[in-house]
C-alpha cells in the first residue's frame, strides 16, 4: 500500500471515530442554538422590545452569550464542534471518490463555512467580540470594490448569494434537506426544517439584493449582512408582522438543527 493509500484510509478511519463524530453534531446543535439566538433578537427588533438593538445575526448571537460564564463555556464547546464540523466535511470531500465531484466540492465548501464559524466563535470567546457583521461586509466589499472591475464582482457575489437564496428555498419546499439524513426525524422536524429553510433564503436573498444595489451604485455603503437584511424588513409596509415571520423560521430552523445533529448522516 502507497502512502497515499495509508492517508486516505487513516483519514478515514479518523472522520469515522466517535470523537469526531460527536464532535460534528455538537457543531450542528450549537448551530441550532444560534439560530434560536438570532430569531429572538429579530423578534426584539420587530416590535421594539429592550434589547432588539443587538445585531441580528451569528456575531450578535455569539457575543450574546459571551456575557455570562454559561455562555463561555457553550461558545469553547461551539468552538470544538465547529471545527470537527469543518474538519469532517473537508476531509469527506477530498478523501470520498465515490461522491460526484459536485458533491464533494459542495462539502468542501461547507467545511469551509464552518471553520469561518469556528473562527468567529473562537475571536468572540477568547476576545470579547468581533466587528459587526454589517460592517464586516462593507469592509470586504469596499475592498474588493476598489479593485479592477470590482462593482461586476460584487454584481457577481450578488448573483452567487441568490443562487444560494433560491436554494435554500428549493432545498425546503422539495425537502431536499431529508437527504442529508440517515433516517426520517418525524413530521415536526420535517416541517420546522421546511419552514426554516425557506425563511433563511428569504434572508439570504435580501442580503443578495443589496450586494447587487452596491454592484450597481458602485457604492459599498449600500451592503447589509444578516443583520441589515433583517432589519430592513422592519421598515416596510406590516413589517413587524414580516419579520416576525422570518424570526419563526430562524426558530424553526434551529429546532430543525437539533434533530440533524440527532440524525445527521456522517
Amino acid at each position: 500500500m502507497d502512502k497515499s493509500a495509508e492517508a486516505r484510509n487513516a483519514t478515514e478511519e479518523a472522520n469515522e471515530s466517535p470523537a469526531v463524530e460527536w464532535g460534528a453534531r455538537i457543531g450542528y446543535g450549537v448551530l441550532g442554538g444560534l439560530h434560536l439566538l438570532i430569531a429572538y433578537i429579530a423578534l426584539n427588533v420587530a416590535w421594539g422590545i429592550s434589547g432588539g438593538s443587538k445585531q441580528a445575526d451569528q456575531n450578535g448571537a455569539l457575543k450574546s452569550l459571551s456575557n455570562n460564564t454559561g455562555g463561555q463555556i457553550l461558545l469553547w464547546i461551539g468552538v470544538v464542534g465547529f471545527v470537527l464540523l469543518g474538519v469532517w466535511n473537508i476531509t469527506e470531500g477530498i478523501i470520498t471518490s465515490s461522491k460526484e465531484a459536485k458533491d464533494r466540492a459542495k462539502l468542501v465548501a461547507k467545511g469551509v463555512m464552518y471553520g469561518f464559524f469556528a473562527y468567529t466563535t473562537f475571536k468572540v470567546a477568547a476576545l470579547g467580540g468581533t466587528k459587526g457583521g454589517d460592517q464586516q461586509t462593507q469592509d470586504f466589499t469596499q475592498k474588493l470594490m476598489g479593485g479592477p472591475g470590482g462593482p461586476v464582482l460584487v454584481g457577481i457575489l450578488g448573483l452567487v448569494i441568490l443562487g444560494v437564496a433560491a436554494y435554500h428555498v428549493y432545498k425546503g419546499w422539495k425537502k431536499k434537506f431529508l437527504e442529508d439524513l440517515e433516517e426520517h426525524p418525524g413530521e415536526w422536524a420535517v416541517h420546522a426544517g421546511q419552514y426554516g429553510y425557506i425563511a433563511k433564503g428569504v434572508a439570504i436573498g435580501i442580503v443578495g439584493l443589496f450586494f447587487m444595489t452596491a454592484a450597481f451604485t458602485s457604492n459599498s455603503n449600500e451592503v447589509k449582512g444578516l443583520d441589515g437584511a433583517l432589519k430592513s424588513l422592519k421598515d416596510m409596509t406590516g413589517g413587524p408582522v414580516i419579520l416576525t415571520l422570518v424570526a419563526l423560521g430562524f426558530a424553526a430552523y434551529g429546532v430543525y438543527s437539533f434533530a440533524r445533529a440527532r440524525y445527521v448522516r456522517l
